[in-house]
């Protein structure tokens, strides 16, 4: 099969390239970018207008299965990543059985290879069942095929346990991604601390719950020589931190999601759960900081930490709804429409946050949109203007805070491996 992509802005951030190019695929790979000749093609896409990118790679997501099959699988949820313009995803570890040992990773990589569109990266846990007290064989789940380690959805309040599970990764040159939140400050919290929430009689989140396991993790790992990568910042104080050990020369990354630069607390209608997430929505000042982040590039990684729920759960009072929000369908029109149109990042640089740092943290050799790479390529009007309808989405969860939204920029196409998985025009 030879597709052939005419007059789209091809971005690669491995080369700088931003520009206008026809784009030849043979079989799984870019056979030629060019901006003159035109060969002959099986199909042809035509790309005017268009962001022409490396495909797209989700470092954070929830696709529940196994055990929670109600809420997404490892098919729906992969259909939503390549309708969302994701050529491979990294599935969290905190499923039912838990993803700890080399035998589940396996599992998860059989179940990938024949129900998923989308590359399946699977993230081990870093403790036994998600416990806090045991580490796992992290050498044996990378054997298998684990990319990386995260207890994300529970934080490890053990210190001496934590400090272990990084030695470990570092030993095997595998990256941590850490979800910082002390679970005692945590509690029962819902919202984050102030009077909105004192008015609406729920409990509390302090910033304090974020920064103090920040500010913990960053010096474990320097006394470990991990690599942490910090998933869903969302305070300015977090961000802060994550610069001072950068300019200090650790392996650190940062991760921020669409909704923490997006909304604010003030945005939450009372009572609605689909605005409530961990870490929560904080203040503008905090959004601030994260768009400054993403702009000087102290912040790495634009992810979507996308969490489905069934409709019965998020139904339930605020106190007692589980946390997250689906993100994989919303992700690139919300990137477009607040950071890219605005003029916060450039599209290359849009690439470079979701596609080229995601796997450069991996130690892929996805991410660059080059002759002779796999064609994983993402196609993207950025100028198309929609209003987001949750009831469209291929995710089985419909858990958003952003449904009724205008945005701009929507995905056309997602080819991975040389293969067309999504085509929006098939939807019409």
């Amino acid at each position: 099969m030879r597709i052939r992509i005419d007059n789209g802005r091809v971005l690669d951030p491995s080369t700088k390239r931003d520009g206008n190019y026809h784009i030849l695929i043979e079989g799984n790979r870019v056979a030629k970018i060019t901006a003159e000749d035109k060969d002959d093609a099986d199909r042809v896409i035509d790309a005017d207008g268009c962001y022409v990118m490396p495909g797209l790679i989700d470092l954070h997501v929830h696709f529940r299965e196994p055990g929670f099959e109600y809420k997404e699988t490892i098919a729906t949820g992969a259909r939503a990543a390549a309708r969302g313009g994701f050529t491979a995803v990294c599935p969290m570890a905190n499923t039912k059985p838990v993803i700890d040992s080399p035998e589940m990773v396996s599992f998860l990589l059989e179940k990938a290879a024949k129900e998923s569109p989308v590359r399946i990266l699977p993230i081990g846990s870093v403790t036994k069942g998600l416990e806090g007290r045991e580490v796992t064989d992290m050498a044996g789940m990378k054997a298998a095929g684990a990319v990386a380690f995260s207890e994300d959805g529970k934080t490890v309040m053990d210190a001496a346990v934590y400090r272990k599970g990084l030695q470990q990764a570092a030993e095997i040159g595998a990256v941590v991604m850490d979800h910082c939140e002390d679970m005692n400050l945590l509690k029962e919290s819902v919202m984050r601390e102030g009077t909105l929430a004192e008015a609406r009689r729920v409990s509390s989140v302090s910033h304090a719950s974020e920064d103090l396991i920040t500010a913990r993790d960053i010096l474990l790992a320097k006394e470990t020589g991990a690599h942490l990568h910090l998933c869903h910042c969302s305070t300015k104080a977090s961000i802060q931190m994550a610069e001072m050990a950068k300019r200090e020369g650790l392996a650190l990354t940062v991760e921020v999601c669409p909704h923490h630069f997006t909304l604010t607390y003030d945005d939450i209608p009372e009572g609605d759960t689909n605005f409530k997430m961990a870490p929560p929505l904080r203040e503008a000042e905090d959004v601030a900081a994260l768009k400054a982040a993403l702009k000087s590039g102290v912040a790495d990684v634009i992810s979507t930490d996308h969490a489905p729920h069934s409709a019965e759960e998020k139904t339930r009072p605020f106190p007692e709804a589980p946390n997250g929000i689906v993100g994989a369908e919303t992700a690139v029109a919300l990137t477009i429409s607040e950071l890219v149109e605005p003029g916060i990042l450039s599209p290359l640089e849009m690439a470079e946050k979701m596609s080229f740092n995601p796997a450069k943290i991996l130690g892929l050799s996805l991410g660059v949109l080059a002759e002779g790479k796999v064609a994983d390529i993402t196609i993207i009007d950025p100028k198309a203007e929609y209003v987001i309808d949750k009831n469209t989405f291929a995710s089985k969860g419909r858990n958003t805070p952003f449904h009724g939204r205008k945005v701009r920029g929507k995905v056309l196409y997602t080819i991975v491996d040389g293969k067309i998985v999504y085509a929006a025009e098939e939807e019409q």
